[in-house]
């Protein structure tokens, strides 16, 4: 039977997030106190040593991150901005959510130490439109810490000064990605970008960036804490530390659970989930939401981590987790999915904008045939593929990965 283990989740429940001195009782901002009296050089090297990846989708080293940006320019008097991703769009993902509204001030907390670690002076959370109430709860946490001086200027006597501000989307999923997030936080159209350059070396306003998701952020004070060895003892070699998983579909039990990476979908499901309603059998999981996979039996016992995962044809994500008993189709599921994907389609590069629609239409043709669709997934593979290697951005790189994990684990099930 597993349990949870908390990291950004760690004082969620614990106090009142609109009231800041409940915060400070805990601890709360002692561990931006003391990354101040460090320097830049030694939070990064603890963070690269820490082996901390992004919990946002891609897993990227997070330490990486931060040096790049840091050594992109020699000048300190340059600008730099960093940036929380906080516009969470993708299904069945609401993790970000859930620490903003329960725990803001971790937030807050991780972007000061990594702004001070590669030289920023302003931050912006770009948080998604229809999230009222983590909105709300930003805003409370962010002006009781200017009101008690621990943002803005001089920040614990120490020279260093950060403003951050927040900043709300209106409703685009193609905002997630970071470089059509920017172009919002512009006041341009959310349209995406062609890299390079990354946002590290011309990012906001064509300077040094810092981008990262919540969750990863929320990480960042208690690796200065407790230090890189005792995060990298939770968790696995490739992926350490802990991972929010938000649980739905066809379970006993929804909601959201953190624990140690490692853990295998069945104990989530199971332990967690408290297994599928109705004591059906399980036919797939969706793993990471629209932009993930679908996986059988066989997944059910791999330690969950980016690596371990990729192995076996599948991809963490963003830690949705969404299952499907016996019961579901999962012809109309993908039909779904598709559609989403078409909907979202900005429209600026013809191989999503064209390809997007060019996959209803073989969905809907499929539609009326009840028997063999075989030949309609292998047309689906082979549209995906071309999206996959000629759109603009990860929208239109995504619809491959849902469509190859049905080829490769239900392909007699389409």
């Amino acid at each position: 039977m597993i349990s949870e283990k908390r990291i950004a989740l760690k004082n969620a429940g614990k106090y009142n997030p609109e009231d800041i001195n409940e915060y400070l009782s805990l601890g709360g901002y002692k561990n931006v106190e003391k990354a101040l009296r460090l320097n830049s050089s030694e939070i990064i090297d603890t963070i690269i040593s820490s082996n901390l990846r992004g919990r946002g989708g891609a897993g990227f080293p997070a330490g990486l991150k931060e040096k790049f940006t840091r050594e992109s320019v020699v000048d300190p008097s340059i600008q730099k901005y960093i940036v929380c991703n906080a516009d969470e769009g993708e299904p069945g993902t609401f993790k970000d959510r859930i620490i903003m509204e329960q725990d803001p001030h971790v937030l807050i907390e991780g972007m000061m130490i990594a702004a001070f670690a590669i030289g920023a002076s302003k931050g912006y959370i770009y948080v998604r439109g229809e999230y009222s109430d983590s909105i709300k709860m930003l805003q409370t946490a962010l002006k009781q810490s200017y009101d008690k001086t621990l943002l803005g200027k001089n920040i614990f006597n120490s020279g260093f000064n950060l403003d951050i501000e927040l900043k709300i989307g209106a409703g685009s999923y193609l905002c997630g990605e970071e470089l059509t997030l920017l172009e919002s936080l512009e006041g341009k159209r959310g349209y995406p970008k062609i890299k390079p350059p990354f946002p590290a070396e011309k990012g906001l306003f064509g300077m040094p960036t810092l981008i990262n998701n919540v969750e990863t952020f929320a990480h960042i004070p208690y690796i200065i804490e407790h230090g890189a060895e005792h995060y990298k003892s939770i968790g696995t070699s490739d992926t350490p530390g802990t991972k929010i998983f938000t649980i739905s579909g066809d379970i006993n039990k929804p909601g959201f659970y953190e624990t140690e990476l490692g853990v295998t979908l069945r104990q989530l499901i199971e332990d967690f989930g408290e297994g599928i309603k109705n004591q059906k059998k399980l036919k797939a999981v969706l793993l990471g939401g629209a932009a993930g996979t679908f996986v059988d039996e066989s997944v059910m016992d791999t330690p969950i981590g980016f690596d371990s995962l990729k192995e076996k044809g599948a991809v963490l994500g963003s830690g949705a987790i969404m299952v499907m008993s016996e019961e579901r189709s999962l012809f109309e599921i993908l039909y779904t999915v598709l559609e989403f994907f078409k909907h979202e389609s900005c429209g600026k590069c013809v191989p999503c904008r064209i390809g997007t629609s060019q996959l209803m239409v073989l969905m809907d043709e499929a539609k009326n045939i009840k028997t063999d669709r075989k030949k309609y997934l292998e047309k689906l593979l082979f549209e995906a593929e071309y999206m996959a290697k000629s759109s603009l951005c990860p929208l239109g790189q995504s619809p491959i990965l849902p469509i190859r994990s049905i080829h490769r684990f239900f392909k007699d099930q389409f």
